[in-house]
């Protein structure tokens, strides 16, 4: 569901092509390390307009993905 926003913010992020992010992408996979997600998580708060409070580990881009889906269903 928000997938895509997710992988246009990892591309910019990055410096990848989009089409190269996949939903089992992991975030080593990408080259995303802790800093790069805190900012990630940042932007993506902005762009989606909710709280984004990693309370559990995501490893891939889908666990992400899920993970702000339940977040905003809990809303």
């Amino acid at each position: 569901m928000y997938f895509e926003t997710i992988a246009k913010v990892i591309a910019e992020r990055m410096d990848i092509d989009v089409e190269s992010i996949k939903p089992e992408s992991t975030f080593a996979d990408l080259k995303i390390d802790s800093l790069d997600t805190v900012d990630m998580v940042m932007n993506l708060e902005d762009i989606l307009g909710i709280e984004i409070d990693l309370d559990q580990p995501v490893t891939t881009v889908d666990d992400l993905d899920k993970f702000i889906q339940h977040k905003v269903a809990a809303k």
